[in-house]
């Protein structure tokens, strides 16, 4: 196969802080021989585990990078036992317009991989990320929110793999993050997804939802930077230091006692926890976020917008268990994810720090 046209403005292999670039060309009408230039950070010292944080794999979805960009800007080399490689904006065109996709191709980077050097931008980024990152990584988290589409509870989450000793690997680390919610998560489609690139590598992967509506709340961006340093120090690349979350992150730190913070376990068994819209209208969500539903309850009513003096279509939950997600703007089209709702496993589970 063909070299990536991607080339990095960082040595991954360089001792210290290095901020510099994925510089991909791109020809355009504005920029003959212009370029994407695709921010990373790669802070490495001495011996030790390599980490890969991304965010912005969709454009509209901000957890992720603020979190990431605040790291890329404190983190030192003289922290650091290993190598951390720090990429905030990982779709960045999507990321500059505010978009789920690029709006360069239309192509949704999270259903792009494997990638191709010779194909479209998007295609072009998956391929790098594929071949380039990902050998080097040993851990690798992924920040994803609801987008301007979506909103969940905020948690990390994890699928469930064919291999038992990696899948409880992903778990431990899933826990170290230290979201308020932790996910067993069922995809509808993972056919291209960065997830199944990265465990099929064999790597340690997380991947997260906090939040959506297009936007980061200051709850939504604690949990993403306080997650961060929990995976990190989880990975053996930070060692856990209370005195050392409170300086850094104290908006994520403040008064929590972090020793004392606790997840719950959610799962996602069939499909039976998709709740799809069969009609455009206008939407009444009918249960909140984090809400407890049972099996026949309404969770939503979608009103036929066109006219009055038609009853709403209601839509019932499924299964029962906790409102994990659910759609965000007030306008609902046929196809659309309404609601989805998750088993819970435990709560109350004891979140774990420190290296593995």
């Amino acid at each position: 196969m063909r070299a990536s046209p991607i080339q990095a403005t960082v040595d991954f292999n360089a001792e210290g802080e290095q901020h510099g670039f994925l510089k991909l060309p791109y020809s355009h009408d504005a920029s003959a021989w212009g370029a994407v230039m695709i921010p990373i950070t790669v802070i490495r010292r001495g011996e030790g585990p390599t980490v890969l944080l991304t965010g912005g794999n969709h454009g509209d979805e901000y957890e992720g990078p603020i979190a990431l960009a605040k790291l890329a800007s404190t983190l030192k080399a003289s922290d650091v036992s290993g190598r951390v490689i720090i990429v905030p904006y990982m779709n960045y065109p999507a990321f500059r317009a505010g978009t789920r996709t690029s709006p360069i191709d239309r192509g949704n980077l999270n259903r792009s991989f494997p990638g191709k050097p010779d194909g479209t931008v998007t295609e072009k980024i998956a391929d790098y990320f594929q071949r380039y990152l990902l050998p080097l990584a040993d851990y690798v988290l992924d920040i994803h929110a609801g987008g301007r589409t979506l909103d969940f509870v905020p948690f990390a989450a994890i699928h469930v793999l064919e291999d038992a000793a990696q899948q409880a690997r992903c778990e431990a680390a899933m826990n170290a993050f230290g979201a308020p919610y932790s996910m067993r998560m069922l995809e509808l489609d993972s056919i291209g997804l960065f997830d199944s690139a990265v465990e099929e590598a064999g790597k340690v992967f997380v991947s997260t939802e906090l939040g959506g509506g297009g936007t980061a709340t200051v709850e939504s961006v604690a949990v993403a930077v306080r997650g961060v340093y929990g995976f990190l120090a989880h990975a053996g690349v930070l060692a856990w230091n209370a005195q050392y979350a409170q300086k850094t992150v104290p908006q994520a730190a403040g008064a929590d006692n972090a020793a004392a913070r606790t997840t719950t376990l959610l799962d996602m068994p069939d499909g039976a926890c998709y709740t799809t819209s069969e009609h455009d209208g206008l939407l009444e969500l009918c249960k909140d976020l984090g809400e407890m539903v049972e099996a026949g309850d309404v969770v939503a009513r979608i009103y036929d917008a066109t006219r009055t003096g038609v009853p709403p279509v209601e839509y019932r939950a499924r299964r029962g268990g906790l409102l994990a997600a659910r759609h965000f703007p007030g306008l609902v089209h046929i196809g659309d994810t309404v609601a989805v709702v998750a088993d819970v496993v435990e709560r109350g589970i004891p979140v774990a720090h420190g290296a593995k």
